[in-house]
């Protein structure tokens, strides 16, 4: 897993989804969000870190008791107590929300571990009490029923889908109340430092907008006149 510096992640929590997936799409990347997630807390912080995965296979009834559980090796609990502290688990649910991906015990000790935050494409269960909790979390929609009625873990830490996105390890995953994107981990640095650009550029006209400003010429800046406003107010608010 490659480590994602402390400039890069400290860059990444200060700007949206919406402006990654703008400087995503400018290198070619259409597939990057995940799809049909979201926050069970829209007011958590922007969730960043590398990506530590866990992929579910359908379930089969012979191989999912509820005694499975007992191995200390199960996946899932196994990627719970592995998920590198930092890092964003993203489970792969295969985007079945009729069984949950985890429970509010396996997040709780994930947040405790100085997890960053987690994903799945599927649901989870005691979504309220998930969502007091004081670490990001997103999915499709709360699901009561266990893990086992539907889902059954198979690896940890390899390449997988999550709502339509590819994910592989190491990946940088950013969360905010959009949703979730998912970066190539070799393009992390120069997205974080681009993207705080681009966030300051849409922070000037946004404040043009507000003041009447028409965005014609102003975004995209055509207009010669906006590059010496914009260099300007730069200037103006030490940005």
């Amino acid at each position: 897993m490659m480590s994602l510096s402390p400039d890069t992640r400290a860059k990444l929590a200060t700007v949206s989804t919406a402006t990654l997936t703008t400087a995503l799409y400018k290198r070619g990347f259409r597939n990057q969000f995940i799809q049909d997630v979201r926050p069970l807390n829209p007011n958590s912080p922007t969730m960043v870190g590398e990506a530590f995965t866990l992929r579910y296979i359908p379930s089969r009834e012979d191989l999912d008791p509820l005694s499975v559980f007992q191995d200390r090796a199960h996946p899932q609990r196994k990627a719970v107590e592995e998920c590198p502290p930092g890092a964003v688990m993203v489970i792969d649910s295969r985007k079945d929300g009729r069984a949950a991906s985890a429970g509010s015990i396996l997040v709780t000790r994930l947040m405790v571990r100085g997890v960053a935050g987690i994903v799945t494409d599927g649901g989870f269960r005691d979504s309220p009490e998930i969502a007091k909790l004081d670490i990001p979390a997103y999915h499709n929609r709360p699901s009561a029923p266990t893990n086992l009625t539907l889902h059954h873990a198979m690896d940890i830490n390899v390449p997988i889908g999550c709502g339509d996105a590819p994910v592989y390890p190491g990946d940088v995953i950013v969360g905010d109340g959009d949703g979730v994107v998912v970066i190539p981990a070799h393009l992390a640095d120069e997205l974080a430092t681009e993207a705080v650009e681009m966030t300051a550029f849409e922070d000037f006209v946004t404040e043009q907008v507000l003041a009447g400003r028409s965005i014609l010429g102003l975004y995209p800046a055509t207009d010669e006149q906006t590059k010496v406003d914009f260099a300007a107010w730069r200037v103006a608010k030490g940005r």
